[in-house]
Formats: C-alpha cells, structure tokens, sequence
C-alpha cells in the first residue's frame, strides 16, 4: 500500500481575506470619492454664501456622498447580478 503525505495548508484570516481583497479596495476608494464629492457640491451650493460653515451640514453631505460611493461599488448591476 502506498500512502500520500497530506499536504494540509494554514487558512488565512477571514477578515485579513476580506481587507486584501481588490473589491474592498476599490469600494473603499468609491466611498472617498463619494465624501470628497459630498464636500465639493457642500462647499459650491451653501458653502460659498455662508458666513459660519456648520460641520454638521458638511458631516451630512460627505455621509450622502460616501453612502452613494459605497452604492456604486455594491449594487447588483455593479456585480452584473440585474
């Protein structure tokens, strides 16, 4: 009888897997570019015009733009699931 070695590989981190992943990276990216859009169209439509810039306004703006980002990389027809 002849018997093969196993060969018997460490598994990698779930969340390191996940972190390394080129999807993460490039939803990471969108959702920077949605918040620094956010910033950008907060600054042009009420930024301009006001004396005292509210950060929560600014905060609100780079959520919305940052959840749009986000949106982009991971709908279904981003992933060609439509």
């Amino acid at each position: 009888m002849e018997f093969k070695q196993l060969e018997l590989n460490k598994e990698s981190n779930w969340f390191k897997k996940i972190i390394r992943s080129s999807h993460t990276k490039k939803s990471l990216i969108y959702t920077a570019i949605g918040a620094i859009g956010g910033l950008v169209y907060y600054y042009i439509t009420e930024g301009k015009h006001l004396d005292v810039i509210i950060a929560g306004d600014i905060l609100k703006t780079m959520l919305i733009g940052g959840l749009l980002g986000f949106f982009i990389t991971n709908s279904p027809c981003a992933r060609n699931k439509c």
